[in-house]
């Protein structure tokens, strides 16, 4: 499970170590090498780089990995957050295995350690779908070309017709998308190392944390 979770974390260090910025509209065309002020492209790092892969890869994928995986790691990290507040939706998880949402433990890799395996194989495929392209939401954002990458909320989605306010939305969205990887990176980081995700020094009421060795 822990060799799981590392490919995946790699897969997000990934479009994070490449800001997701302004790229060519098809996977064809020229390479785009990006500037001040393209979306993504922030200060104080601006065209970051080390990977060196703007020169090499399709920079259109990697902005809507970064999109992608910014928007799960925002959910992730408030579901997080509300898991630890003992918030618990009523019933069963899995009815037939009698495993209730209220039994299920607060930890990351605990949680899913307590989940059927048909239910992580469905979480397994679900995810693998949307890497691939397959899912729905997916192909309308990675497999439309001629749409901005992240753009899959429809017709009926909030737009800003001034470009200042869109593109301050838009950078928003990706620095917000970044702190929250890094904060899910960190959540893992913390259990590895046998302390609470949220509360590694010991929690709100001030306890020292256990013991890391």
């Amino acid at each position: 499970m822990i060799a799981t979770v590392a490919l995946a974390l790699l897969e997000s260090v990934q479009a994070f170590s490449a800001p997701a910025m302004r790229a060519a509209p098809t996977r064809s065309s020229a390479v785009t090498m990006f500037s001040e002020g393209d979306l993504g492209v922030l200060p104080p790092l601006g065209v970051y780089d080390p990977l060196g892969l703007i020169e090499t890869r399709n920079m259109y994928r990697y902005e809507v990995m970064e999109i992608k995986h910014g928007r799960a790691a925002m959910l992730g990290f408030l579901h997080v957050v509300l898991i630890h507040a003992g918030a618990r939706f009523p019933g069963y998880l899995s009815p037939s295995a009698g495993l209730k949402f209220a039994d299920v433990p607060i930890g990351c890799f605990a949680s899913l350690e307590a989940l059927p395996t048909a239910g992580w194989l469905q979480i397994m495929l679900t995810t693998c779908m949307m890497e691939t392209g397959y899912f729905l939401l997916e192909y309308q954002g990675y497999g439309a070309l001629d749409k901005e990458p992240g753009d899959i909320g429809g017709e009926g989605w909030v737009r800003y017709d001034d470009p200042e306010t869109k593109t301050f939305k838009l950078n928003v969205e990706r620095q917000n998308g970044r702190a929250a990887m890094m904060g899910m990176l960190g959540c893992f980081v913390h259990e590895l190392l046998g302390v609470d995700a949220l509360y590694p020094t010991g929690g709100l009421g001030g306890a020292d944390p256990p013991p890391i060795f």
